[in-house]
């Protein structure tokens, strides 16, 4: 089944701002949240959608990844998956104010029947330089990340301030009656423990730092700037809880001979008069290895060549680009006497003067051709 646009689960327009969607967000949560559906699955699910699409929007990188790729898996889209109903909880806190369940205020404490929450690690960051033919054909990097795990020898305790719900509750009298609220504990930051025992060398979280080498498999045409992300491979949450994530920043290398132009490649080709005027076949780079080509008699310069299905692989699809070989026939800037006395025997000739027919398109004329 198709996943649902997140613009459209939220309900607000793609240029919508960051307030807007905060607000769309908390509207949609509190019409769907399982405390005021119980047992309503469908509700359920409605929520974990909602919490889902928030998570995206809410975040510039991740919006600007999605209004690119929508929900593709492969490159840099989101495809979905499960969502941990503990895990919403732990990640907006804040959109609702305070430091707890988002629902607390609303649902009279607990954020879903007094749930204890998960906390989240943080997320690693890294950069990860690309050639263009690794770009073009996709390609498994063994990459090497140092992260936050928890220690060995580490001891935990049952937080006393919160008993171990990772909660406080706090009641407030209003002129509307009690209101109860719930924020995560100071003592604790929300684990529900506090470190009994630990090591030297092992921080007040309880964490060490460790080097591991992690496999990263990249999908075939992603581009500069784009951000992948690997769930779970950032660092451990202080406690225990889910590890964050280990994001992707791709940086392509610029190659010597190619240049990108979305899924086409750019090849500018020097020929000389004498091949362009009387044709020849020549190589050209191209990913992958070099590849023949024919150039006819006659070949003006400006002309671009067309190789169907040369260039790169759409990442967010089945499409593929084509090369472009733009023709640029060389003058020589220095002659020999005798090379003078031959051209200047073919000065007069009618052969050798311009004279473009209707089939020769202009550069403008060229290019709004090829790029539309």
């Amino acid at each position: 089944m198709a996943k649902r646009d997140y613009y459209e689960i939220l309900g607000v327009a793609k240029n919508a701002t960051a307030d807007e969607i905060k607000k769309a967000y908390r509207k949609v949560a509190i019409q769907y949240h399982p405390d005021k559906n119980p047992g309503n699955k469908e509700a359920e699910e409605k929520f974990k959608e909602a919490a889902e699409a928030y998570e995206v929007l809410s975040n510039q990188d991740k919006r600007a990844q999605y209004d690119r790729f929508g929900h593709s898996k492969s490159g840099g889209g989101f495809g979905g998956g499960s969502v941990n109903m503990d895990d919403i909880f732990s990640q907006f806190g804040d959109i609702f104010g305070g430091g707890g369940s988002p629902f607390d205020s609303f649902f009279g404490g607990g954020g879903g029947g007094g749930r204890q929450r998960q906390r989240k690690g943080s997320n690693l960051r890294i950069k990860l330089k690309l050639t263009l033919d690794e770009i073009a054909n996709g390609v498994e990097k063994k990459i090497k990340v140092n992260r936050l795990v928890r220690a060995e020898g580490v001891t935990f305790k049952t937080c006393p301030t919160c008993q171990g719900t990772g909660q406080v509750r706090k009641v407030v009298n209003t002129m509307l009656g009690q209101m109860v609220s719930t924020s995560a504990c100071n003592t604790c930051g929300g684990a529900g423990q506090i470190i009994d025992k630990r090591p030297p060398g092992v921080d007040s979280s309880g964490l060490t730092t460790k080097e591991e080498i992690i496999s990263v498999k990249i999908p075939a045409g992603v581009a500069d700037g784009m951000q992948l992300s690997m769930s779970g491979k950032g660092n451990d949450a202080p406690g225990g809880g889910i590890p964050g994530d280990l994001l992707i920043l791709i940086e392509e290398t610029e190659d010597k001979n190619l240049k990108r132009d979305g899924n086409n490649l750019i090849y500018d080709l020097h020929i000389s008069f004498i091949d362009a005027a009387l044709g020849t076949q020549i190589e050209v780079p191209s990913v992958g290895g070099k590849v023949r080509i024919k150039i006819e008699p006659g070949t003006q310069s400006g002309k671009v060549l067309r190789l169907k299905g040369k260039g790169l692989r759409d990442v967010n699809g089945y499409e593929i680009g084509d090369q472009l070989i733009y023709v640029n026939v060389w003058t020589p800037k220095k002659l020999t006497a005798d090379e003078k006395i031959k051209l200047e025997s073919l000065r007069d000739s009618i052969n050798f003067q311009p004279h473009p027919d209707a089939s020769e398109k202009g550069f403008f004329e060229r290019m709004k051709e090829f790029f539309n």
